[in-house]
């Protein structure tokens, strides 16, 4: 599951604004810390090979942006070619001796879950968004997720053909739903061969023709089925974090090929009283002018029930009262945030006759203290 990986930014050790040359350094740096040909513990290689992924994803922009938007979802399903083919490690490496090559060692089967399988394509992947109250991220738990997915049809599994029977291929292009020319020119230096491939006029690029569409899908091979999921919620959750559901996407394009997966990506839903960043939670409190002069206590909400907060006497505006360990837990970690009381002064608008006039006596005694000090 992608939520089982560790952040690529911590991974690194890099504030999630770095640099590229900063990222750059810090990967040599721990690179040259874990290769296997210097470093001989026996976790070493899965460190090198947990840097360098992040390191792949980081040191491009559009993988990076990918990441930055979508979490782990955003860069699914790539293979070691797709990660390191532009990456010049010879700049990065230089001189040290070590080898990179993409086709074997280290690289040659560096992510199992990038790795292509072999057999029939697999299914696009799908993404659902789950919105989800602060009660639900400061517990964790399960969720149901609704969504609607076209999948492989039952009856003709994906062929669109009745049952008994089967599509028939294309003579014009022999199934492939292709077409393809291929001519020849003579240059000076020798013979080049060029080659146009177009879609199959014919069969229009689907490499069959069905004679006996299925009753169930009309031939699509997929019908539309409602689904809902239940799925595991981790306690602090992160804002627009991916939950990877193997199995669950769209069908394969090829009869019999395995569907892609399904990605929650988790929101946390707005609430009234509070303000999410991150672990901690804000909130603000309105007081009026006598309890900020003299102190008092105020009643605040947290996630799990009321607590009395000490406003000190003498607060001021904008001045922020700290519930530590109050927010939500920390993802991944064992420890809380903070829940973070804003205070603001109500300054009244309209006054009665007898707090005018008291309003009043504490501006001339204001008035008196101030002279008498600087006398």
């Amino acid at each position: 599951m992608a939520g089982d990986q560790r952040d690529y930014y911590e991974v690194l050790g890099v504030a999630r604004d770095a640099d590229a040359k900063t990222i750059k350094d810090r990967f040599r740096e721990l690179a040259m810390k874990y290769h296997p040909d210097r470093n001989k513990s026996p976790d070493a290689e899965a460190k090198f090979k947990e840097i360098a992924e992040a390191y792949a994803i980081l040191s491009d922009p559009k993988k990076r942006a990918d990441y930055d938007s979508r979490g782990f979802a955003g860069v699914a399903d790539f293979s070691a070619e797709d990660l390191f083919s532009g990456i010049d490690f010879g700049d990065i490496f230089g001189g040290t001796g070590f080898g990179f090559d993409l086709g074997g060692g280290l690289f040659g089967d560096f992510f199992g879950r990038h790795r292509r399988p072999r057999g029939p394509a697999k299914g696009s992947d799908l993404e659902v968004r789950l919105t989800i109250p602060l009660e639900k991220v400061y517990s964790g738990g399960e969720e149901t997720v609704h969504f609607n997915r076209p999948v492989s049809c039952p009856d003709c599994q994906g062929s669109g053909a009745e049952k008994g029977s089967d599509p028939r291929p294309c003579t014009q292009c022999g199934g492939s739903g292709k077409q393809v020319t291929t001519r020849q020119e003579t240059k000076d230096k020798g013979s080049i061969s060029f080659q146009q491939i177009t879609v199959c006029p014919q069969c229009h690029g689907q490499g069959t023709f069905i004679d006996k569409p299925c009753k169930s899908c009309g031939g699509r091979g997929e019908i539309n089925q409602d689904d809902n999921l239940e799925v595991t919620v981790p306690a602090g959750v992160d804002e627009g974090t991916a939950l990877r559901i193997p199995g669950h996407g769209l069908p394969s394009p090829a009869a019999g090929g395995p569907p892609g997966d399904l990605f929650v990506i988790v929101y946390s839903q707005r609430d009234p009283r509070f303000e999410r960043h991150g672990a901690d939670l804000w909130r603000r409190e309105i007081i009026e002018i006598p309890d900020a002069v003299l102190g008092t206590r105020l009643s605040v909400p947290t996630l799990d029930g009321q607590v009395e907060v000490k406003v000190p006497a003498g607060s001021q505006p904008d001045e922020v009262l700290r519930l530590k360990g109050k927010g939500l837990p920390v993802f991944g970690a064992p420890m809380h945030g903070d829940l973070n009381i804003r205070l603001q002064i109500h300054i009244p608008e309209k006054l009665t006759r007898t707090e005018k006039e008291l309003y009043q006596q504490l501006r001339e005694s204001s008035a008196k203290t101030k002279k008498h000090f600087w006398q």
